[in-house]
């Protein structure tokens, strides 16, 4: 892990994102939650949302950074992991984990949160990163209480 990065104030980040997350749209919010980690987490080169809309399936939703891969099936790469599992997937190096799906090649690290709306997995937010080893159990557990604000103030439908 890089320990010269800067620390995170996710306290901080929460409010701010609470703030920001000002309507019920789904569409808005996860635009916005999506743009605002992309600025204000340093060292990423990918943030943004799958969305499960059919069975055992995540379809791309708003993101930033590059062209994304679309779909991913549950088998299927770190998000894929965290969309079967319903657990959190923190992986410090993406090329060893089984089934990478690699969209970018610069990207070395991953933390991926599943979204869950009445015992349902809606989705999951996916964030990339080029530095091995980015995501320390800090940033899992900031991105995992944003999420819950996400889920919080936003009306995700159970079914698209």
């Amino acid at each position: 892990m890089n320990d010269t990065r800067p620390i995170t104030d996710y306290g901080m980040l929460k409010r701010q994102l609470t703030a920001l997350l000002d309507t019920r749209d789904w569409v808005t919010n996860t635009s916005q939650m999506a743009a605002f980690i992309f600025q204000q987490i340093p060292e990423l080169n990918w943030a943004g949302f799958y969305i499960q809309r059919e069975e055992r399936v995540l379809r791309l939703g708003p993101f930033q950074g590059q062209p994304a891969c679309n779909p991913i099936a549950f088998e299927e790469g770190v998000c894929g992991a965290a969309a079967r599992t319903r657990q959190t997937q923190r992986v410090e190096d993406v090329h060893a984990f089984p089934g990478h799906i690699a969209c970018d090649a610069a990207s070395r690290s991953e933390l991926v949160v599943p979204l869950i709306v009445d015992d349902r997995l809606w989705g999951v937010l996916d964030l990339d990163s080029p530095l091995p080893g980015r995501f320390s159990i800090e940033d899992q557990a900031g991105i995992e209480a944003m999420c819950q604000v996400l889920v919080a103030q936003s009306d995700l439908p159970t079914s698209i």
